[in-house]
């Protein structure tokens, strides 16, 4: 059993929603990357995606377009990336990693490469934004095989014949996109939001989670009530943005920028008693 597939079963038993933190590897810097996964696992996160740095990030907003601009200035790659995993693996064996980024740096590496290599330092899952499912059998299989779980996103304008064909391909968690449009926008319709998740049960029992727009603990309570978590990116990466105009990076630092996160957390477990979500599984 992956650990994903662990966290995920736990938290349903307990009842316990999803947090899942995105950042950018390499900013401010790979070491304070590091740091900042530790203290959000303590801040109680449960998975944490780690972006891969990309220089065409189609998908993101402003916020994290900027923060991997700085990254990729500093040099950081698909390489620096996994050493990161490694390096973090040396104190945590626990806590699922997810690589989210895009197709080109996978491609140049080679899959065979990139999923060996992914399997050696301990990465969980993977998720290629621009990968279309139907073109993603080959490493989705290679993938399964060293027991990395595959995730991709589903949209508010997503068919249900595609939807059907992409869950055919996903494991780990369904990544549900919570708006039109790219991340750091707001979400405009709560409602809808619900409906399209509950939609998704007819097809799935893997976690529904929710990204793009979850920015605080209000919306990330409203998006966890539908479904089985939320994925807080913008919010923390433009907290994250700061530490760059500083020239000397503490403890103390870090713990403001990921504090959103046990905000959030908080937010989340006092929020159980309308636990819509685990009442459609049960």
């Amino acid at each position: 059993m992956s650990r994903l597939e662990l966290i995920t079963k736990e938290a349903r038993r307990s009842r316990r929603k999803l947090l899942i933190p995105y950042l950018v590897a390499g900013d401010p810097s790979i070491e304070i990357t590091l740091d900042i996964m530790h203290d959000l696992v303590k801040n109680g996160a449960d998975i944490l995606e780690l972006g891969v740095p990309f220089s065409d990030p189609s998908s993101d907003g402003e916020v994290i377009q900027q923060s991997i601009e700085r990254s990729l200035k500093k040099g950081t790659s698909l390489t620096d990336t996994l050493k990161i995993v490694a390096e973090f693996r040396k104190l945590n064996q626990l806590t699922p990693i997810v690589l989210m980024g895009y197709l080109n740096p996978v491609e140049i590496m080679g899959h065979d490469n990139f999923v060996r290599e992914a399997k050696e330092v301990g990465v969980d899952g993977v998720l290629m934004v621009d990968m279309p499912p139907a073109e993603a059998g080959v490493i989705n299989q290679k993938l399964r095989d060293s027991n990395i779980d595959s995730i991709f996103l589903i949209a508010p304008t997503t068919s249900e014949s595609r939807i059907k064909s992409i869950l055919k391909m996903t494991s780990g968690y369904v990544y549900y996109v919570s708006l039109k449009g790219v991340t750091g926008a707001s979400i405009t319709d709560n409602d809808e939001v619900e409906r399209n998740v509950k939609s998704l049960r007819a097809f799935t029992d893997l976690p529904i989670v929710v990204g793009f727009g979850v920015k605080d603990s209000t919306s990330a309570r409203k998006m966890s009530r539908a479904s089985d978590g939320v994925i807080v990116g913008t919010a923390l990466v433009k907290s994250i943005g700061g530490l760059n105009a500083q020239e000397c990076i503490d403890k103390g630092d870090i713990k403001k920028c990921t504090a959103i996160i046990g905000a959030i957390r908080k937010e989340l477990d006092s929020d159980k008693g309308s636990d819509s979500a685990v009442k459609e599984h049960e």
